[in-house]
């Protein structure tokens, strides 16, 4: 492939897009890779598609090495599939619908679980036919509330989806470690640094999930890490290890005191050691956060109250997980006024199972604890509420923020606290759209067995932002050799016989098997030249300039930045040594 700027649709930018707010963003935009044509929609220019498709191209072929099977599905999908599931009401808003000119409902395909599903059962019926993977490249909609950062939250993307398809749960975990093992190449080779991490299925449904993470400040996803075992996690998946249950007819009888203007735990705190004459710290105070939960397809929403340590937030991220698909949102003022029992600013649990109102507390929250918390009256708390005497909760959830510092779930060390990006995604299904569909397989003795499945997904047009946000410099983009939109950047620096040498090298080079995108723009100054060069990132650079009256050339490594003046009658040698091809 020989690629001439003279000729190629490309147009590169000084400035950062007014809307950019991550490196990768700016870099595509700015080097010309991909366009906006609205928000979270993209159109990807020449260079851009070479990237996309390299990037496709290991997917590809790492998940072809695996034994899986490739495959196509529509986007367009009729709605009875989702519904069938559930899904089409679970994902809420998430999914773009719209009607044919019948009325016939459809929507714009978000993930394909239903559909691998349904072909599965209509061709294969034998245990014989099994194991089976299938998996498809295909752009995927997503009606994000706040499509952001370029391509990395996009609301039309380019994903591989994958399924597998077992007669038993020992076949399901070695599909899952197959795609696992799978998954760690395909991310070697695309060069991106990545952790992976425990993870919550969420919507998709199943049991054992684990998400890669590439690390970066930019990153949406939190993640916690322990160095001393390697345990990784979501924030959204970390576990509490609760303390041990105390003594309950030790504890000190409850007492109401009065704390007028206190409605937070930061005035409560420093009231009641203060007036009281208490030492009470943040921990031992417990907040109430009231919630309310709506179901999608449901009007009425579930009133929830969540009981978390008076020194930690309730993390919506984490709760939205648990939750899933219900949708939590924070009461507000109207909502107070409907429940006259709840004394906003003071509520305790020592009432909340005699209103009806659900209670789930965190994993901190055991039974012998004892707590500083509302009294359910207006300027008044409670000291010494215990739980299993003062109030019994209805369950423990995973809600409360994480932080640096808490205790390893398997082996107690301080955990770090570091940001990523999501870039894949597997799951052991489980048995919860073969149920659906009631995909079977009659066993060896003629009885039905039901298959049980797995999910795996990478975010190909997402891995093209990440590799992006990783391999930066002051200059430009670095892109690895395997996903650049090609081999060599030769620049002819302006004069014609400059030129002409670097389209007959060029040639020279593309003989031999290489990519490679020749800078041959008349009426273009060098400057321009070069910051094009290093804004494009091209792992290698030759430079036909002005040591070609002596007959050399320069030969730049783009990664390290070390430039070599090599004779211009051993530069192809040179080159493809160098490129390594």
């Amino acid at each position: 492939m020989l690629l001439r700027m003279s000729s190629l649709f490309l147009r590169t930018l000084r400035d950062d897009p007014a809307d950019a707010e991550v490196p990768s963003h700016k870099l595509l935009v700015r080097a010309g890779y991909v366009r906006r044509v609205a928000p979270g929609i993209y159109s990807w220019l020449p260079l851009g598609k070479m990237v996309l498709e390299n990037v496709a191209r290991i997917v590809r072929e790492e998940m072809n090495r695996m034994g899986g099977q490739e495959v196509l599905f529509p986007a367009l999908l009729p709605r009875e599939y989702y519904e069938a599931t559930g899904r089409w009401t679970e994902y809420g808003d998430t999914l773009f619908r719209l009607q044919d000119r019948k009325g016939a409902d459809y929507l714009l395909g978000p993930t394909h679980e239903e559909l691998f599903t349904d072909m599965v059962k209509g061709e294969y019926s034998s245990y014989k036919d099994y194991p089976v993977t299938l998996y498809q490249i295909q752009t995927k909609y997503r009606d994000e509330a706040r499509p952001r950062a370029g391509i990395l939250r996009g609301r039309e993307f380019l994903m591989k989806d994958s399924y597998s398809f077992d007669l038993d749960d020992d076949g399901l975990k070695r599909s899952y470690e197959q795609h696992r093992e799978t998954y760690i190449r395909t991310f070697d080779r695309l060069g991106i640094d990545y952790k992976i991490v425990f993870a919550q299925s969420g919507a998709m449904g199943g049991s054992a999930s684990e998400e890669f993470l590439a690390p970066t400040p930019t990153g949406e996803d939190t993640f916690v890490a322990c160095h001393s075992c390697g345990y990784a996690a979501n924030a959204e998946a970390v576990t509490t290890t609760p303390p041990a249950a105390g003594e309950i007819d030790d504890a000190a009888p409850l007492q109401v005191l009065d704390t007028p203007d206190t409605p937070t735990i930061e005035t409560l705190v420093s009231y009641v050691n203060e007036h009281h004459g208490l030492s009470v710290t943040a921990a031992e105070t417990l907040k109430n956060v009231v919630v309310k939960i709506t179901t999608p397809g449901s009007d009425k929403a579930e009133t929830l109250i969540i009981g978390v340590p008076g020194d930690r937030e309730v993390d919506f991220k984490r709760l939205e997980a648990v939750l899933s698909p219900g949708e939590p949102a924070i009461f507000e003022a109207a909502d107070f006024a409907r429940h006259p029992g709840l004394v906003r600013g003071y509520i305790g649990p020592q009432i909340l199972r005699e209103l009806g109102i659900r209670y789930l507390v965190d994993p901190r929250v055991v039974t012998g604890t004892s707590w500083v918390t509302g009294a359910n009256e207006p300027g008044k708390h409670a000291v010494n509420v215990v739980a299993g005497r003062d109030f019994v909760p209805d369950g423990t959830i995973e809600a409360a923020e994480v932080r640096a510092g808490d205790a390893c779930p398997r082996c107690g060390s301080e955990l770090s606290i570091d940001r990523g990006i999501e870039i894949g995604h597997i799951f052991q299904l489980g048995r919860k759209y073969a149920d659906a569909a009631g995909l079977d397989a009659l066993g060896p003795d003629g009885k039905p067995v039901r298959i049980t499945m797995g999910s795996y997904g990478i975010g190909v047009s997402r891995a093209v932002a990440v590799i992006a946000e990783q391999a930066y410099d002051q200059l430009g983009l670095v892109w690895p050799r395997e996903v650049a939109p090609a081999d060599v950047h030769i620049v002819g620096t302006g004069k014609e016989n400059q030129v002409e040498a670097a389209l007959q090298l060029g040639a020279e080079l593309e003989s031999r098997g290489l990519r490679v995108l020749v800078d041959d723009r008349p009426q273009v100054s060098p400057g321009v030249k070069f910051k094009d060069a290093e804004l494009l990132g091209l792992p290698t650079i030759v430079v036909v300039g002005r040591g070609l009256s002596q007959g050399v050339v320069e030969l730049r490594d783009r990664v390290s930045g070390e430039k070599t003046e090599i004779p211009l009658a051993e530069a192809a040698d040179r080159v493809q040594a160098a490129v390594g091809a």
